[in-house]
């Protein structure tokens, strides 16, 4: 089967990583089609190039005047929510598929194993926030369990980790992976909270979930959540549960926001998570950057395979 050609505009730390990833696989359905910056001397530029891979530094503009331009049939975004805007227009106008790894959200929210399936053939994907992509899971797979009538999400990264367009994107961030708690994870109401740890030695990507449910099903959550947990460790090997899901039953004052709960009482269900990089490009702590471009590439797989089964009809 040929492999589809897929280009990155962005050449930094996640643009970096996706193309040290999608050159790693031998049985994947890509192939580096293009490595697209702004800064000449960006270390992501000079390492595609001495891979052999098309590079310019002219951003969008000079993706279009590549030679191989035309070979290009999906467009992985790792720059910033503003500037995808742009690109999404002039990407849509070339019939490329797009999938973004900024908070822009031009396309649906897709977090690979709870709704892939749904918008593989949409001509843009969002793929949320690394902490969406950690923590959405987990309220997915508690939700098809039991109504969540809230949930809160904790992400906690290495401020190493976090580089310009991680900072720059904040506010994206949290208005993002709450929108999705509630589009994908299926949570009545939610809420995103990221800390940059300044820690030293760098701690890896933390994350913890607070659902709150009706009591009464805590072992079918338990396998809901290890039954996903083991989904996700499919394309992210370092994802992994901290300890077992905690329980808290709550009444009264706790619930008083909550008056379908007055008389059944709630439960408050919490996730530990952890998520260790695979460290292709960047260092193992860098979970949170892991994530997002594991994800991106999970969904383009599937992307291209489509891409392919068209092109032999």
């Amino acid at each position: 089967m040929e492999k589809i050609a897929a280009a990155i505009i962005g050449s930094g730390n996640i643009g970096t990583d996706l193309m040290k990833k999608i050159l790693k696989k031998s049985d994947t359905n890509l192939r580096m089609g293009a490595m697209v910056g702004i800064d000449a001397k960006s270390d992501g530029l000079k390492r595609a190039s001495d891979l052999g891979v098309p590079t310019t530094h002219e951003g969008i503009d000079g993706l279009l005047a590549l030679p191989n331009f035309n070979e290009i049939k999906i467009v992985f975004d790792a720059t910033s929510a503003g500037a995808h805007i742009k690109h999404n227009e002039v990407l849509q106008q070339h019939g490329i598929r797009v999938i973004d790894l900024t908070p822009a959200a031009i396309g649906p929210y897709v977090v690979p194993v709870v709704n892939l399936h749904e918008h593989e053939n949409a001509p843009n994907i969002n793929m949320v926030t690394c902490g969406g992509q950690a923590t959405i899971p987990m309220v997915a797979a508690i939700s098809a369990v039991t109504e969540v009538l809230y949930a809160e999400i904790v992400a906690s990264i290495s401020s190493r980790s976090a580089g310009p367009g991680t900072r720059a994107n904040i506010d994206e961030f949290t208005e993002t992976t709450s929108l999705a708690l509630k589009t994908v994870g299926k949570a009545k109401s939610g809420k995103a909270i990221i800390i940059l740890n300044p820690a030293e030695p760098p701690l890896m990507m933390r994350d913890t979930v607070f659902c709150l449910t009706r009591r009464g099903k805590e072992d079918e959550i338990r396998a809901s959540v290890a039954a996903m947990a083991a989904k996700v460790q499919a394309y992210v090997p370092g994802y992994r549960l901290k300890q077992e899901v905690q329980f808290e039953e709550l009444s009264g004052a706790a619930l008083k926001q909550w008056p379908e709960l007055q008389q059944e009482g709630g439960l408050k269900v919490t996730v530990f998570i952890e998520v260790e990089g695979a460290a292709d490009y960047l260092p193992a702590y860098a979970g949170n950057l892991d994530i997002m471009t594991s994800a991106a590439l999970a969904c383009a797989e599937v992307v291209a395979q489509n891409l392919n089964t068209a092109g032999a009809k």
